[in-house]
């Protein structure tokens, strides 16, 4: 029953999070900002609106190393009935698959040949992003097989419509077809925020596992105010570290404060072992939302009390044009120092439409843009449906009158004059003709009786 539960909400899930990825108000305006950052790619995203604030190189194709556990977790937990109760043996087979691979795990190998639960085993891959764990669980769950589970990694990016997503492992080591974008990552973490335990276990710093005497600690600085020192961020949740020489620093995480919500993803912050080990994603994230959450708010920048166009109309008697309005108010994030003179608004609309018109009648659409003094391109922000700002009647006259013009101007309408004038010609000419043989054979009788 629970299984089946998630199954519903998976669906549940997927629908919302290919609605907010597709829907046609949905807007990315990359607004400028003094950030310095490090990360080649960037996404951030307000999630109350949907509306991407800011992104780099977000469909650039990157390494994702352990964020990739995000897409780990999803498989999972849609295909575990009962993750606290289900148990899992922990196999040295499995374990021995990671070694000299410098991966870093939740040392499970103090619990080779016992067993441990789901829940504990999802811990211990989202806090410490233990691979022991995310390897154990996709042995698990692939019935035996880490490539079956793999498979049904790419199977669940395929169906949340990533397009640039490519998956060989479920843990992030690096392997050149495991692939991902920032823009890829954000959907799959839209997704599994919607999932059960997901928000609740990626912002955990401390977790003990069933028996154990020592804690799982989060890799993730940024929510961790006693071990993150500089690098910890009040406002921020979760979600995911990941980190080799090739993929560099990964991060995907959130924040929220004074009524706003961000969820951001960095890929590629500079990495190497043993020479440039700085967390820039953590600085990068910090600053980042710190500029959106004091920078950037919500506006109202179409109203259906201010018309933006005109429109010509026919078939209404007095009425030949009438204004056009959005169909509903729209707001969007922008800077708080934003100026009307930014906002830039064009029409797709037809030439003329016929009446009748009601308010709820979606005439064209208007696309608004954004372009302050330091943009060298407008941004899009949303396109809107436009309705006409009041009813117009139709002229029954007129109509009629539209109908017959309509009518006469028809292809058929045409064929068959043309067919009538022929038969008629024709008439005419058999007349004449048989009039002329009438006189004719008129006047041979005439000379006969003489």
């Amino acid at each position: 029953m629970k299984r089946k539960f998630i199954r519903v909400l998976s669906v549940l899930c997927t629908l919302v999070v290919l609605a907010c990825v597709f829907a046609p108000t949905a807007g990315a305006a990359s607004f400028t900002n003094s950030v310095a950052t490090k990360s080649e790619s960037i996404l951030l995203v307000n999630t109350d609106t949907g509306q991407t604030v800011y992104e780099k190189e977000a469909d650039t194709k990157r390494y994702p190393a352990s964020t990739t556990k995000i897409m780990t977790y999803i498989v999972v937990i849609e295909n575990v009935d009962d993750i606290e109760n289900t148990r899992v043996t922990i196999k040295k087979d499995v374990l021995d698959k990671l070694k000299g691979t410098g991966s870093s795990v939740a040392n499970l190998e103090a619990h080779i040949g016992k067993t441990m639960s789901v829940k504990d085993l999802l811990y211990s891959m989202m806090v410490p992003s233990g691979n022991d764990a995310a390897m154990t669980l996709a042995d698990y769950v692939g019935g035996g097989s880490i490539d079956k589970f793999v498979d049904m990694m790419n199977d669940k990016a395929k169906e949340l419509g990533l397009k640039n997503t490519h998956f060989k492992n479920p843990d992030g080591l690096h392997d050149e077809d495991h692939y991902t974008t920032a823009r890829d990552m954000y959907t799959m973490a839209s997704y599994a925020l919607k999932l059960p335990y997901f928000e609740e276990i990626t912002n955990t710093t401390e977790y003990y596992c069933e028996g154990d005497d020592e804690p799982l600690t989060t890799t993730n600085y940024l929510i961790d105010q006693w071990r993150g020192g500089d690098y910890y961020y009040m406002y921020a949740k979760g979600i995911k570290t990941g980190t080799t020489d090739q993929a560099g620093r990964c991060l995907v995480t959130s924040a929220s404060a004074d009524g706003y919500s961000y969820l951001l993803v960095l890929l590629k912050a500079p990495y190497k072992e043993g020479v440039e080990e700085e967390y820039y994603t953590f600085t990068d994230a910090a600053d980042l939302f710190r500029w959106a959450l004091t920078s950037l708010e919500l506006n109202t920048v179409a109203s259906t009390k201010t018309p933006i166009c005109e429109q010509k109309v026919k078939l209404s008697w007095g009425k030949d044009s009438v204004l056009l309005v959005p169909e509903k108010n729209f707001s969007a994030i922008v800077p708080s120092d934003y100026e009307e003179k930014w906002i830039t608004i064009e029409t797709n609309v037809p030439d003329e439409v016929d009446a009748p018109l009601d308010t709820n009648t979606v005439v064209g659409t208007a696309t608004i843009y954004y372009q302050d003094d330091k943009m060298t391109e407008k941004q899009e922000l949303a396109t809107v449906n436009l309705v006409p700002s009041e009813k117009v009647e139709l002229s029954g006259f007129l109509y009629v009158m539209n109908v017959i013009g309509t009518i006469m101007k028809s292809y058929w309408f045409l064929v068959a004059v043309g067919v009538i004038v022929i038969i008629l010609v024709i008439y005419y000419i058999t007349s004449k003709i048989n009039r002329k043989k009438a006189k004719a054979a008129k006047k041979v009788k005439h000379y006969r009786n003489l």
